[in-house]
């Protein structure tokens, strides 16, 4: 779903694509609030029930009870309440008052995790977004950013000038988050957002506030990054910015066969700054036809960057993504689109100048390709959400691995509306998603959120972490906890090492979520 470019027609002639039995405007129309679509997460044991003897006072309660939820729209939780802290001291005095009232604390951001990693039934959850303060320092090409600051604001902030160094490829995120999950995105050399932290500011069980970095506190921080919350509170963090570079757009369409040979000859071309793959979801072709997106340094003389801008026409953007889960036509008619009409109408941001010769290629700044907020991917439809999945694959194991996907895609008859290919390094931190070079490959499905939904999703998903395993590769573990304590271990070995080293750094379970209450007490 990355494509900023979805072009305004495609929707108006899909609806031939679909007849006149599907209505509209509930299609188009615009989210009336979070979507809450019920509970299936498994039942994890009550809070913590160690009340220490002192007096706290209450705090400033953002929610006092109640339930809250997260992208997936079916992890309903209840919990003791939220505090959404607008400082360090407050995120200490939260932290004071889960102690001493025996609660868990679980750190959120926008919870666009799907598996209950940032809440616990009973516990409390610390609503990380009004800690958003940016600070750019242009003498050391860092900006110094709030754990609750989006990639969006911090984006708006360093234009034109700067542009970030790493993140995932749409904007939405808090830094907390990308960073409990070592996000990674379009940019292949700059690696995860692990290679771009200078260092970080962390919370941790007994209070105190510390700096870990490669160089200072070095295993806290590879069991930080990529730790899910479970070791400490991400406080603020200074990041590397790289200038906004300008960059030439290029697409080509090849064969799925053809990719593994076409991304080598990517990886080694240093003139690529950005790039990512779609491959087709659209029956007829299903993941055998690939379009390669890249983005090519290009002489900067004369450039000037335009403001960045908002993500227009979402009504109808929602709409040709909505029509595409109710038709498998226009599923087909989709990718036609993609193929043949979206590049004619790409937002070309930079200019020269002097005037733009005829036939001269379309020009984007960095900041382009990774400023979009998918307004168009929120909706109001009833009993139906949208999953991410992703996995991790060796390099020489991506044809099996697709061929692989096909048949179970077909075999369950899923409802695949976007499947994307990216470049991932080695990542070193201690719960890797990759312990050596691999492509990802990132999966979009809808489902309906009904028991029979939730049951067709979870077999979906456990066969294709087998496929990822039977190829050596591994499954990204912020989403939807279809997968047994078995296949988590046999993913990822190291994990019991980690749930050891968490019980070292925080004794008392003060940090938890719904996920490692789930697999913890199971692997050990």
């Amino acid at each position: 779903m990355k494509r900023k470019t979805l072009v305004i027609g495609a929707s108006v002639i899909g609806v031939a694509a679909v007849g006149t039995t599907v209505a509209l405007e509930p299609l188009a129309a615009d989210p009336d609030g979070e979507k809450d679509c019920g509970d299936v997460l498994p039942k994890v044991q009550a809070p913590l029930g160690i009340a220490v003897q002192e007096q706290v006072p209450e705090p400033r309660w953002a929610q006092k009870g109640g339930t809250v939820n997260d992208a997936s729209c079916v992890d309903r939780t209840a919990i003791a309440g939220v505090i959404a802290p607008v400082s360090e001291r407050e995120a200490q005095q939260a932290l004071t008052y889960a102690k001493a009232k025996g609660l868990t604390i679980s750190p959120a951001g926008v919870r666009h995790s799907m598996g209950g990693h940032a809440f616990r039934r009973g516990g409390l959850m610390l609503d990380m977004r009004k800690m958003n303060a940016i600070r750019l320092d242009p003498e050391k090409s860092t900006v110094t950013v709030g754990a609750g600051a989006t990639w969006h604001d911090i984006q708006n902030a360093i234009h034109s000038r700067f542009a970030v160094k790493a993140m995932q490829s749409t904007d939405i995120f808090t830094v907390g988050g990308s960073i409990s999950v070592n996000a990674h995105g379009m940019d292949h050399q700059a690696g995860a957002i692990r290679d771009s932290i200078r260092s970080l500011r962390v919370l941790l069980g007994d209070g105190q506030v510390v700096t870990v970095s490669r160089t200072e506190n070095p295993e806290l921080f590879d069991l930080i990054v990529g730790g899910y919350g479970l070791f400490g509170i991400i406080l603020s963090a200074e990041l590397d910015v790289v200038p906004n570079a300008i960059y030439r757009s290029e697409r080509e369409l090849i064969p799925t066969s053809d990719l593994p040979g076409r991304l080598t000859r990517i990886i080694a071309d240093p003139s690529v700054g950005l790039m990512y793959t779609h491959i087709s979801t659209a029956p007829g072709s299903l993941l055998d036809e690939a379009l390669i997106y890249t983005y090519h340094h290009t002489d900067e003389s004369g450039a000037e960057r335009a403001p960045l801008a908002e993500v227009g026409s979402v009504k109808m953007r929602r709409l040709t993504v909505n029509l595409a889960k109710k038709s498998t036509a226009f599923r087909s008619f989709k990718w036609w689109a993609e193929k043949n009409l979206e590049h004619r109408a790409e937002a070309c941001t930079v200019t020269r100048a002097q005037a733009m010769k005829d036939g001269e290629a379309c020009l984007v700044s960095r900041n382009d390709p990774m400023h979009d907020s998918v307004p168009y991917l929120r909706n109001a439809l009833k009993n139906d959400t949208d999953i991410l999945q992703e996995y991790f694959i060796p390099r020489d194991q991506l044809l099996p691995f697709i061929d692989g996907l096909r048949t179970i895609v077909r075999q369950h008859d899923a409802n695949l509306l976007n499947a994307s290919v990216r470049v991932v390094g080695k990542e070193d931190n201690r719960l890797t998603y990759a312990p050596a070079p691999a492509y990802s490959v990132v999966l979009y499905f809808n489902q309906r959120t009904d028991a029979d939904g939730n049951a067709r999703m979870a077999r979906l998903t456990s066969e294709l972490i087998d496929l990822a395993r039977a190829r050596g590769g591994r499954f990204f573990l912020p989403y939807q906890l279809y997968y047994s304590p078995e296949q988590l271990v046999a993913a990822y070995p190291e994990v019991r090492e980690v749930f050891a080293a968490k019980r070292k750094w925080d004794p008392d379970g003060l940090f938890s979520n719904t996920w490692y209450e789930r697999y913890a007490p199971a692997v050990g």
